[in-house]
């Protein structure tokens, strides 16, 4: 079993800060890339940011320069730093691990529950 775990979730003023993380933990050999998502409702699920295991970062264009992904190799846990929030931000956020399984050898995809990040006055 693997389970990832988010955290730092909630409601934030326009302009405001947000820091997100995510824990894997379970039967994980290695992971390859970490990384955020987010959804609203009626739209498809779209990348927010991605680390690979070397460190190399991809952001979704309408968050650059506003948002930082990071990742704790030692820990399986990835971060979001989120600043200079705006209302188009607002949504249920998701972390997504890419890594090989240490029972069956297998690379999937597992996602995390979801946290919901509001921003609004």
């Amino acid at each position: 079993q693997v389970h990832l775990v988010e955290s730092g979730g909630g409601l934030a003023q326009p302009g405001g800060s947000l820091r997100l993380s995510c824990a894997a933990s379970g039967s994980i050999l290695s992971i390859n890339s970490m990384g955020w998502y987010r959804q609203v409702p009626g739209k498809q699920r779209e990348l927010v940011a991605d680390v690979t295991s070397g460190g190399r970062t991809n952001y979704a264009d309408s968050v650059k320069g506003r948002f930082t992904i990071s990742r704790d190799n030692a820990k399986n846990t990835v971060y979001l730093e989120m600043n200079s929030l705006k209302p188009e931000d607002t949504a249920v956020y998701y972390c997504k691990a890419d890594l090989t399984n240490s029972r069956w050898y297998s690379r999937d995809d597992y996602w995390g529950q979801g946290t919901q990040v509001t921003v609004s006055s």
